[in-house]
């Protein structure tokens, strides 16, 4: 049952070929079975799962339910889940059982799903390889030596070795895409605002956007459908009507325009050059045309970035101070020595360092200089796609440099670790929809295609990656060790 997607697993239900608790003891017995090699899950729901189960069970038994019904998932450890420990990957957190449920996991649980579990995660969602989580790193299933990327690793490396059918991740400036792409599965970034931040703990307020992660486009079209929607308590969600992913999955490509960034493919691994050139093939028979098109200041994306995203960490961390909730130091002199070794050991050092240069680009004398002129470029690198937008119907790059690097390689040079997301943030920058799939392999290692489409629109997005998806097996492929 590991090897089928969640649009087979549904199927299988409605067909009362397995029951709902038979295929959610299959998934719990593979996390017993493999996750103390990957380190996917934080924690496991066994009871809640399985009370999830037989209650979609009596509801599929009445011909009731929806598409998700009794199906398993797992949730990426920043979406808060009411009674069970919600870390985000940190020491910080490690003793805090969220009082309530965040609003995708509502969601996802009214749609039927199972809750799995808790996945590990870059801590506090800081990181592209999930190596700076207080529980340790999690395992590329495809080559145990390797990362499985970041921030959502846990999420990418259970749905690739058939932990979890399907699994939520969070993105700030590629942390679905990026592991997506590393573990050879889909991986969707909505729009700004089209999937509700309420109860997601938060790292960078203006750039955080939860997404669907399954192995195919036409799973995470569900997920989606369940995930996105307005929600009153967030003062970031969007208003608008939520279209039906699935509907338009199979519609013709035929003369569908899609730009190919020159500044994405000028210094390109010839490698990966091969593997987008062979994807692009498959597209032109599907009646896709190109156009080379340009964005000139996307170059500016990482600087950008780490101004911006360390800035807003930086505010939205001080709540973790030891008084309220989470970890507190022992036996503190006074409040500025609790403050000051609550935050020095509840906090690793990657999350230290985004505090710190996030506090000075926020300090006196320096708004101006540094996050001011951010905010800046940040308008100009969304003016740049707004204008590919009026030619172009969809983008379509790399996801990432490279396939996964090894477990280590790049710990030591933060510089070297920023930019294996060099292709997915200008996409949080300008809030746009973006989304990676399975597209080949290199060293045995699977890299991802990125697709990036205008502003709320995942449904072509999930179409056109449907379409390919179609023609194309990438996303069948499962590690040989978990198969």
């Amino acid at each position: 049952m590991h090897t089928k997607t969640l649009a087979e697993l549904a199927a299988g239900l409605k067909a009362r070929e397995y029951s709902s608790r038979e295929l959610v003891q299959h998934f719990l017995d593979r996390i017993d079975w493999y996750n103390g090699t990957l380190n996917a899950f934080v924690t496991v729901s066994r009871e809640r799962a399985l009370a999830a189960a037989d209650a979609a069970d009596d509801r599929l038994a009445k011909g009731e339910g929806g598409p998700l019904s009794g199906l398993p998932i797992g949730q990426k450890d920043i979406f808060c889940t009411q009674d069970i420990k919600t870390s985000c990957g940190s020491r910080m957190l490690d003793n805090f059982p969220a009082p309530y449920d965040a609003t995708v996991v509502t969601k996802l649980q009214d749609a039927g799903t199972a809750l799995l579990g808790k996945l590990n995660m870059d801590e506090f969602a800081m990181g592209s390889s999930n190596e700076t989580s207080f529980y340790g790193p999690v395992k590329n299933p495809w080559d145990l030596d390797c990362v499985p990327g970041g921030s959502s690793g846990g999420s990418a490396a259970a749905v690739a070795a058939g932990l979890a059918p399907a699994a939520t991740g969070t993105d700030t400036g590629g942390s679905i895409r990026q592991p997506a792409a590393f573990c050879g599965i889909t991986g969707v970034k909505p729009t700004y605002g089209r999937v509700s931040r309420w109860g997601m703990i938060a790292f960078a307020s203006s750039l955080d956007q939860g997404g669907p992660m399954a192995r195919s486009a036409e799973d995470c079209a569900l997920l989606l459908q369940a995930m996105a929607g307005f929600d009153a308590r967030d003062s970031t969600s969007v208003d608008q009507p939520v279209p039906d992913y699935s509907a338009a999955l199979n519609d013709s490509l035929e003369g569908l325009r899609i730009g190919l960034p020159s500044e994405f493919f000028s210094d390109l691994d010839q490698r990966m050059a091969a593997v987008l050139d062979a994807a692009m093939n498959e597209y032109r028979k599907l009646g896709v045309e190109f156009k080379e098109v340009s964005l000139p200041n996307i170059g500016l994306s990482v600087p950008a970035y780490y101004v911006i995203a360390p800035s807003e960490c930086s505010s939205n961390l001080a709540r973790y101070d030891g008084v309220r909730y989470g970890y507190r130091c022992e036996d503190p002199r006074d409040l500025e020595d609790l403050y000051m070794r609550t935050r020095g050991e509840g906090f690793g050092a990657e999350v230290k360092r985004r505090i710190l240069i996030g506090t000075y680009a926020l300090s006196a004398g320096y708004y101006d200089a540094y996050y001011l002129k951010a905010q800046k470029v940040r308008r100009l690198i969304a003016d740049d796609f707004k204008q590919v937008f009026e030619d172009v119907d969809v983008i379509l790059g790399p996801t990432t440099p490279t396939p996964a690097f090894g477990i280590g390689e790049k710990t030591g040079d933060p510089i070297s670790m920023y930019l294996s997301d060099i292709y997915t943030i200008a996409v949080n920058l300008a809030g746009l929809p973006g989304m990676s799939i399975p597209a080949g392999f290199i060293d045995g290692k699977p890299v991802g295609l990125q697709l990036i489409g205008g502003y709320f629109g995942e449904a072509r997005l999930l179409n056109v990656a449907h379409r390919y998806q179609q023609v194309t097996d990438w996303h069948r492929k499962i590690p040989e060790a978990f198969a």
